[in-house]
């Protein structure tokens, strides 16, 4: 009997292999998707992709979403307080497992492992320490599509917000750039997949930049 799990997504294309991954497994069920979204902008943190997009990638997931609302400039107290109320609600329904698609940050890892750790849970990591750029051709061969919703522009030139997530893309990277944008060069919407029912229709609109980063502001279809 598969275990229930929570799943930690961000909408991007490691969320989406991770998750592949997991359903692939059928040793856990995901019980429902968590998002981190930043109220002021009623978008996914980091990603800076509209939360109607978010829902839409959860409804063509057949899957639950909880929604964690943090504001924009969030400490990591708010952030850890305002996630342990919905991790806690998992726990009274019976979950203790969390799964995450990080690929090779250890300290990131590690933090999500304690702050787990001291509420009795654990973290599941589908991908962790595969190789980034078999990652990178294995999202493209399985047939997922995505685009870059955020580049931090102290690695990349801010024409690739935007751009899709393809060969062209890949090399066209920096050699100092992770093919999975695993340091924060970028962050990505996967809107297309096999984990997805139907594909999730948008149009690339304006490329706003905030500090250094640049943000493509994806609009719904």
């Amino acid at each position: 009997m598969s275990k229930d799990i929570l799943f930690c997504w961000s909408g991007g294309k490691d969320s989406s292999l991770a998750l592949h991954e997991v359903q692939k497994a059928k040793s856990h069920n995901v019980a429902a998707l968590l998002t981190t979204i930043t109220e002021d902008y009623d978008r996914i943190s980091m990603h800076g992709v509209r939360r109607a997009l978010l829902e839409q990638q959860a409804e063509a997931l057949g899957l639950p979403l909880k929604k964690v609302l943090i504001p924009k400039e969030a400490t990591n107290d708010i952030y850890e307080s305002r996630m342990r109320a919905l991790l806690e609600e998992g726990l009274r329904e019976g979950i203790d497992t969390v799964a995450f698609g990080d690929i090779f940050l250890e300290d990131l890892k590690l933090y999500r492992e304690n702050n787990l750790a001291q509420l009795g849970m654990k973290g599941l990591f589908p991908i962790w320490k595969q190789d980034s750029a078999e990652l990178a051709q294995t999202f493209i061969n399985l047939g997922f599509k995505a685009v870059l919703a955020c580049i931090d522009t102290k690695f990349l030139d801010p024409s690739f917000a935007g751009r899709p997530y393809d060969q062209d893309l890949l090399r066209d990277l920096p050699p100092n750039v992770d093919p999975c944008g695993e340091n924060g060069e970028f962050h990505s919407f996967a809107f297309d997949g096999p984990i997805f029912k139907h594909r999730i229709n948008h149009t690339v609109g304006e490329v706003v930049r905030r500090d250094r980063y640049c943000f493509c502001d994806l609009v719904p279809a």
